[in-house]
């Protein structure tokens, strides 16, 4: 499901053997967790999941009857998710609305096509433990995996379509409005203040290291407050959206390359599609990863733009306003100039948001951002062009 690394298995005592390099603790730990679940057999091995910057994900293979199958097991970042509730109320309603949608479809695989819970063995959809420690699981999809970046325009044809897909099977979810996992996640206007206080604070005396990256923040601040007012003048309207949409959340199937489910759902709630196709052009369309040392390396290809775009609006057109279409190019400037000031702020503030590893990642990650954002900027009105044809 994820790529995976840093293994540990099974002794004959039948405790798990911890490598070094994994998060500190006691060896029976995730095999006492695994129980907790509507999972039956003998827990062979775990590895650690190379994914994101928030949560703590293992994949866990039990034998089963002679079967090896496997399990994802992931502990909840309750620092950053903090009403662990909410976030599996969400998720739950979405993966089960999914599902029903694929199968109405008449979609072959529709198990590899939409993350399954599996409940704990009370029927929960989490298991909190004394310490207060939150964990849920998955079923592992075989055969498809996840890139750090995209390789090739095809893969972002596929990404785009993955992403516009999701978005238009929920768009007729029922029942109440979802739970603000992380509230304003994507408002830049709070976003930008937030950046200004720490700024202003300097607590950990790092503005002056910082001083080119807080210029061209400042510099920016025309931009913020251009889809919020879209938002409040109703010209764009709130839907159901994944919000945390980098190229390495879409599962590619590994013999066709085609897209085949989307994956980290704790922030699927309440916002714009075009917040989400904005984080779909920053993480897509530029050749590196979002921590790039060499600046000079970081570009918006305008063929990997294109073909994004083409496979977000082959899925979306049922449902896409026109003044939704007319903001995409601008979203992903947006959106990536948001994220920027993200990792600036929380390098301003000690980096206690985003896991770093290395002194000054967030500072590296906030360059690299900046510099997309410049790349945009210079191709903007071409990019305005060939989505204004499509």
């Amino acid at each position: 499901m994820f790529d995976l690394q840093f293994p540990f298995r099974l002794k004959k005592r039948r405790s798990l053997e911890i490598s070094n390099h994994m998060p500190k603790m006691s060896e029976q730990y995730l095999e006492e967790i695994s129980q907790q679940f509507q999972i039956y057999g003998e827990i062979l091995h775990a590895e650690t999941c190379k994914i994101g910057h928030i949560n703590e994900t293992y994949a866990a293979t039990y034998d089963q009857a002679g079967a090896q199958v496997r399990y994802i097991h992931q502990k909840v970042n309750q620092n950053v998710f903090k009403d662990a509730v909410a976030v599996m109320d969400n998720l739950v309603r979405v993966t089960s609305h999914l599902r029903k949608k694929l199968i109405e479809r008449g979609e072959k695989e529709f198990t590899r096509k939409a993350l399954t819970v599996v409940p704990t063995r009370d029927g929960k959809s989490f298991f909190q433990n004394g310490n207060g420690d939150c964990w849920r699981s998955f079923y592992f999809i075989e055969g498809a995996k996840t890139f750090e970046s995209a390789q090739t325009p095809q893969q972002a044809f596929e990404a785009g379509k993955a992403f516009g897909k999701f978005q238009s099977l929920l768009a007729d979810l029922p029942g109440k409005r979802l739970h603000e996992t992380i509230p304003e996640f994507h408002n830049t206007r709070k976003r930008f203040l937030t950046l200004q206080k720490a700024i202003e604070e300097d607590r950990c005396n790092r503005a002056k290291s910082a001083a080119k990256e807080i210029q061209f923040a400042l510099e920016h601040e025309e931009i913020v407050d251009v889809l919020l007012n879209a938002l409040a003048k109703g010209k764009v309207p709130e839907r159901i959206t994944h919000n945390d949409t980098k190229f390495n959340n879409v599962m590619l199937d590994q013999e066709t390359g085609k897209e085949m489910c989307v994956v980290d759902l704790d922030t699927v709630m309440p916002g714009l599609v075009l917040y989400d196709f904005g984080d779909m052009v920053r993480t897509t369309t530029s050749p590196t990863l979002e921590d790039e040392l060499d600046l000079s390396r970081v570009e918006m290809r305008m063929p990997m733009f294109e073909s994004l775009v083409k496979g977000y609006l082959e899925t979306t057109r049922d449902f896409l306003l026109p003044a939704e279409k007319s903001y995409l190019v601008f979203a992903g400037k947006l959106i990536t100039f948001t994220i920027g000031i993200r990792f600036l702020t929380d390098f301003l503030t000690g980096d206690t948001y985003f896991r770093i590893h290395r002194p000054g990642h967030n500072l590296d990650r906030c360059r690299t951002q900046f510099s997309l954002v410049g790349s945009i900027e210079r191709q903007e009105k071409a990019m305005q062009k060939l989505v204004n044809k499509l």
